[in-house]
């Protein structure tokens, strides 16, 4: 299914990053509220629930919608969280809700059968019998696609499925399966889709070495940067190990995707809509990052060169990949 002009969606961890981004014309953006309901639970972090409805109020009269992010999973004995969190986003008057719980979906479709339920990357849905699952089930209209499908897959998918897909277009690589991710968990105790958070602050350090700087996770090593290297936040599955007397990143090496010199395969694919990562970082970085987009797929639409864009300063170690959407391997 393909939409009628590529969305731009954006992100929000707080109100000024918000105006920002409506301001630099997102289409639509989306941010959670400040608890564990969703996956960026960051002190200092989110919306209450009065700052949802300043946003609702900002962002509708300049053609901005508001997604609600709602989009880890309930933890048992404690769903009133969740549900409560619904039916605010719902009263409120946010445009979407992003789930990706099924009881929580099944909770949205029987209380609120007129909400626009979209599905959460974190359900990890990549295949069209999945996806029919959900939209046939719970009435999904739009699916976030996990980030490891090349746009040749992704169009097969749209031809084979009745209903609006996003992908990620910008933003931190995540390299595990959305939704299936514990690995933090082995050492803070906490993980993205039971708590909202993945290396929380609180367990995070960083450590001065002679010329070198160590981060730490927990108390465990996960990299160590010598003096002329910039120095990552430490994730687990972006560490720096030694394994089998060879020192490199195991699983993913620290980089952010970027796909804005894609758009003609990606709007051939079917894609609905094109979602900017980074809740955590700040205004700056939306306002940038928001603006290359907004000017990269208007002057796509009019057939104009674009203005030149080099987003490689805001991306993890200053480099920036295609992902699996141009993935040569099998």
């Amino acid at each position: 299914m393909n939409a009628a002009r590529l969305e731009i969606i954006c992100p929000a961890g707080t109100p000024a990053a918000l105006t920002t981004a409506v301001d630099e014309g997102a289409d639509a953006v989306y941010l959670g509220f400040r608890d564990a309901t969703n996956a960026r639970n960051f002190p200092g972090l989110n919306f209450s629930r009065d700052e949802l409805a300043a946003a609702i109020a900002y962002a509708r009269p300049r053609g901005t919608e508001i997604f609600i992010a709602i989009n880890t999973f309930a933890q048992a004995g404690h769903e009133a969280l969740w549900r409560q969190a619904v039916d605010d986003a719902v009263r409120i008057g946010a445009d979407a809700l992003i789930l990706a719980d099924t009881g929580l979906l099944a909770y949205a479709r029987d209380k609120h059968p007129d909400a626009r339920l979209h599905l959460s990357v974190q359900a990890s849905a990549s295949t069209a019998q999945s996806i029919r699952f959900y939209t046939r089930r719970f009435g999904v209209r739009r699916v976030v696609l996990p980030r490891v499908l090349t746009l040749k897959e992704i169009k097969a998918l749209n031809d084979d499925i009745e209903v609006e897909t996003e992908i990620f277009a910008f933003g931190g690589m995540c390299p595990m399966a959305e939704g299936r991710c514990s690995l933090s968990s082995y050492i803070t105790g906490k993980s993205p889709n039971r708590d909202g958070v993945c290396s929380p602050a609180s367990h995070v350090a960083y450590l001065p070495e002679d010329d070198d700087l160590t981060t730490q996770l927990g108390g465990f090593t996960i990299n160590r940067f010598a003096a002329d290297e910039r120095a990552g936040y430490p994730t687990l599955c972006k560490g720096r190990f030694r394994a089998q007397d060879h020192v490199s990143y195991i699983f993913e090496d620290p980089v952010s995707l970027n796909v804005l010199d894609r758009l003609p395969e990606i709007v051939a694919s079917g894609v609905t809509a094109l979602k900017i990562e980074g809740r955590q970082r700040g205004k700056a970085y939306v306002r940038e990052v928001v603006r290359s987009f907004r000017q990269g797929v208007d002057a796509f639409y009019a057939q104009t060169p674009a203005p030149p864009s080099d987003l490689s300063r805001l991306s993890e170690g200053q480099s920036v990949t295609g992902g699996a959407y141009e993935r040569q391997w099998r």
